[in-house]
């Protein structure tokens, strides 16, 4: 499989796990990672969506499956973890727009979490600014379109 449909499967895996963990487990284990705290203008830090069970479950999966794909753990935990760093970047932005936990901000819901990681392993597969700028826009033409998908299949509560 070449480095670059590996690196947009792991980014898949980041985003999707806490979504499939959220469906197995409801809300439980679904700690806060802001634990409830809020900013300035008195809304949550991240809201009630980023977890630390959604952050465990973006590292595990995808560090398993970077694995299983021959990239090693450490790719796959970092890959995980920045994916994550990148959604709870959104998610502060997001609420300090005003926007509710589970709305839509089209390009701050997929920019971020999918930068952040190709950005941290670009020089270790060899990728370009024009290489990590259309796998960010193929991560952001799968999310929209998967995410219709999902919610048809009631795993995701919106349809975008």
């Amino acid at each position: 499989m070449p480095d670059t449909l590996v690196l947009l499967t792991l980014l898949i895996a980041a985003n999707g796990a806490p979504i499939l963990v959220d469906d197995l487990l409801g809300r439980r284990w679904a700690w806060p990672v802001d634990g409830g705290l809020r900013w300035r203008d008195g809304r949550r830090l991240l809201g009630t969506s980023a977890t630390w069970r959604g952050v465990i479950a973006a590292v595990v999966v995808t560090a398993g499956l970077a694995f299983l794909l021959g990239h090693g753990l450490g790719t796959g935990a970092l890959i995980g973890l920045l994916a994550m760093l990148g959604d709870a970047a959104s998610s502060f932005l997001k609420r300090r727009l005003g926007l509710e936990p589970g709305d839509a901000a089209f390009g701050l819901d997929q920019v971020p979490e999918s930068l952040l990681p190709l950005v941290a392993v670009a020089a270790d597969y060899g990728l370009g600014w024009v290489d990590v700028a259309l796998l960010v826009a193929a991560f952001t033409v799968f999310d929209l379109l998967v995410s219709r998908v999902l919610y048809r299949f009631r795993l995701r509560k919106r349809p975008y």
